[in-house]
């Protein structure tokens, strides 16, 4: 089978490689669909924490199966997408309903190898049924669910301010399931393009630029005066993370989806006057993939609008530098196998 390798950072390689041959406890995927997300671009870059070269990139994936192993209820040659955070399930965080955090986490794409490849052997446990959906939906899935676990972890209520910081894939789906969850969204970024995107597509409230902009006068106009009560950062930004700390309502909660590798600087009595909540949220569980796909299914979310970009597998590795330039206007990039 053909594979798609990421040998150095800044370096893609065309190979070739054995197809799987399936153990016991696995199912085996013939790859469809593969949405490029920042994880894929930060590995392209070498800024990327948690990751070793070579590496097969690709976590968001659509696949036709070809063999289901030992999954009840799953057919051969059924639509699939699965959950591709590989946990050991014994640690304290899998027995404590938690396998998203799993101490021994292998995550598809970057601690083991991913699915740029024709074919893709994973835990078929973690098979997620299609329900109808395409092929470009199920590959939109797993990003989705980033987000929909951000807001899940953030416990957003109906009526509540929630400014998300970051207008990325990531940060467009966490707007999304806010949004869903009865909030008024405020999406924050530097990217005028991004923004117009989240107003003109996603329909989001209120946008501001921070580039061009007294964000805390903003948002205390926007609140009444009393700012989000919850902040989410979907940036990986160090900067833009320390920097959200002021904007939190007293009371509030600040939840980080994006990561970034150094430390968090924070004024602790700013923070410690709020009696603020601060948490991270990491991966997703099969609870979230299930809302992501109710939600579509239901009309709630339009994955479509995300897909800006698109190329066969043969084209990925000419097309994947361009995807890195904020010129480009990526939101997502799918690729076609």
């Amino acid at each position: 089978m053909k594979v798609l390798t990421c040998i150095t950072p800044g370096k893609l390689e065309y190979g070739t490689a054995d197809a799987p041959q399936v153990k016991p406890g696995n199912a085996l995927l013939k790859i469809k669909r593969i949405g490029i997300c920042g994880t894929d671009l930060h590995a392209f870059e070498g800024t990327q924490p948690f990751f070793s070269y070579p590496r097969v990139l690709g976590h968001e994936l659509a696949a036709e199966l070809v063999d289901a192993g030992d999954a009840p209820g799953f057919e051969k040659g059924e639509s699939v997408t699965f959950i591709p955070y590989f946990n050991c399930g014994h640690c304290i965080a899998c027995r404590s309903g938690k396998p998203n955090c799993c101490v021994n986490i292998q995550v598809c794409g970057v601690h083991t190898d991913g699915g740029m490849a024709e074919y893709l052997q994973v835990p078929s446990h973690l098979l997620v049924h299609g329900e109808g959906l395409s092929f470009d939906e199920l590959a939109l899935v797993e990003p989705l669910a980033i987000g929909a676990h951000g807001v899940r972890r953030a416990n957003v209520q109906p009526g509540e301010f929630v400014l998300v910081i970051g207008a990325g894939p990531i940060g467009l789906g966490i707007m999304e399931f806010a949004r869903i969850a009865g909030a008024t969204v405020i999406a924050a970024d530097v990217n005028p393009q991004r923004l117009a995107f989240c107003k003109n597509n996603l329909k989001v409230a209120h946008t501001i630029n921070v580039k061009d902009s007294n964000v805390a006068g903003e948002l205390a106009a926007i609140t009444n005066g009393d700012m989000p009560t919850v902040v989410i950062d979907a940036t990986g930004n160090q900067k833009a993370i320390n920097g959200a700390f002021q904007y939190l309502a007293h009371g509030g909660r600040y939840v980080l989806v994006g990561l970034q590798r150094d430390e968090i600087i924070v004024s602790h009595p700013e923070f410690h006057k709020r009696e603020a909540t601060l948490m991270s949220s990491r991966n997703a569980t099969r609870e979230d993939f299930e809302h992501v796909i109710r939600s579509m299914k239901n009309g709630l979310v339009d994955p479509q609008t995300y897909i800006t970009h698109r190329v066969t597998f043969d084209q990925v590795k000419d097309q994947f530098e361009s995807w890195l330039s904020p010129a480009n206007g990526v939101i997502k990039a799918m690729v076609e196998v």
